[in-house]
């Protein structure tokens, strides 16, 4: 009798103890996938903030890499492959303390950019920013709306902060007036040096720079938090055509994330570069030359064209700027405002 009494009684525990870990499993699949969402380490290296903070989100020209009809090296080894960090230029602002996240430009990424950000807030089931912000009309930096509409998402009154003349471009030309008059979007008109209050941590202000302002006018932002300032500028003509003074500016915050789209100006043999200015990174750091270390290091380049040996972490130019004293940004790279 007793090797039957052992049986049932071994049966009986292995069948607890088997309805015990499910239960348990069960248990902790609902509270790690539901309401309690853990945070997510999105990059090797990377932590995320616990205060208001600003996060990389994409580094690259407005089309891309690699661009269409490119058969240099720089694209080739992209062929067939997408890397998820070689996303066009845009920034995200995070607010824990207020539940809210802004999106700096609608790149044509925008998706895949959406799911970095969402691995950065552990506050709430994120999926659209409260808010987003544009510097101007070019494909890279607004076209990204597209999401947003009827065919897409359709998304209800997502406020889309940008100066008067890109606020009538989008509200006047389809298809973006569609989203306005659907309800998709809401237009939040911007001035120039003038603050914008997104939270209570966090405000923005547009300052009007000269660059190739065919459909709008085209803007960088500081960007004030708590503690930090923020100096966001992917487009621009020439410095020495602002009539802002840009190593002042460097001085006033404590990141500032400027135009590289070309590292000097043998990068490109086959356009007239005189159609597409844009400072070059050798002029820049010419620029802030006689800047303290602790100046230069403020410096983040940014908005790189696919031809800019920037994006390559192992070229010689890389490396200079880096000796230099200056910084290249990376996506996932946080900042804390």
């Amino acid at each position: 009798m007793l090797p039957q009494v052992h049986i049932r009684l071994s049966g009986f525990l292995s069948g607890s103890i088997r309805r015990f870990c499910l239960i348990t499993f069960a248990a902790l699949s609902l509270y790690s996938c539901g309401n309690n969402p853990q945070k997510v380490n999105p990059s090797v290296g990377a932590e995320i903030p616990e205060a208001t903070f600003l996060v990389v989100l994409g580094t690259v020209q407005d089309a891309g890499l690699p661009q269409l009809g490119c058969r240099k090296a720089c694209c080739k080894k992209y062929e067939g492959v997408k890397d998820p960090d070689k996303n066009v230029v845009a920034l995200g602002l995070v607010d824990p303390a207020e539940q809210k996240s802004f999106l700096i430009e609608a790149t044509p990424d925008i998706k895949r950019q959406l799911e970095i950000m969402k691995k950065y807030i552990s506050y709430a089931d994120f999926f659209l920013p409260d808010g987003i912000l544009l510097t101007h009309a070019h494909i890279g930096h607004y076209t990204g709306l597209m999401q947003l509409g009827r065919e897409a998402y359709n998304s209800g009154k997502v406020p889309v902060y940008a100066m008067p003349k890109m606020t009538a471009f989008l509200g006047g030309n389809g298809p973006w007036d569609q989203l306005v008059s659907l309800g998709n979007i809401s237009l939040k008109p911007l001035q120039h040096q003038s603050e914008a209050k997104l939270t209570d941590q966090l405000t923005v202000t547009p300052l009007l720079v000269p660059h190739r302002d065919e459909y709008s006018e085209t803007v960088g932002f500081i960007i004030s938090g708590p503690n930090k300032k923020a100096l966001f500028i992917p487009d621009i003509d020439k410095w020495q055509q602002w009539e802002m003074d840009i190593v002042q500016l460097v001085q006033q915050v404590d990141y500032a994330f400027l135009d590289a789209t070309f590292y000097d100006e043998n990068e490109i043999n086959n356009r007239d570069m005189s159609e597409i200015p844009h400072p070059f990174v050798v002029e820049s750091m010419d620029r802030f030359g006689d800047l303290p270390e602790k100046e230069k290091a403020k410096v983040y380049f940014i908005h790189f064209n696919h031809t800019n040996p920037l994006l390559d972490a192992t070229s010689p130019a890389y490396q200079k700027v880096l000796d230099e004293g200056y910084q290249i940004a990376e996506t996932h790279q946080t900042f804390p405002m």
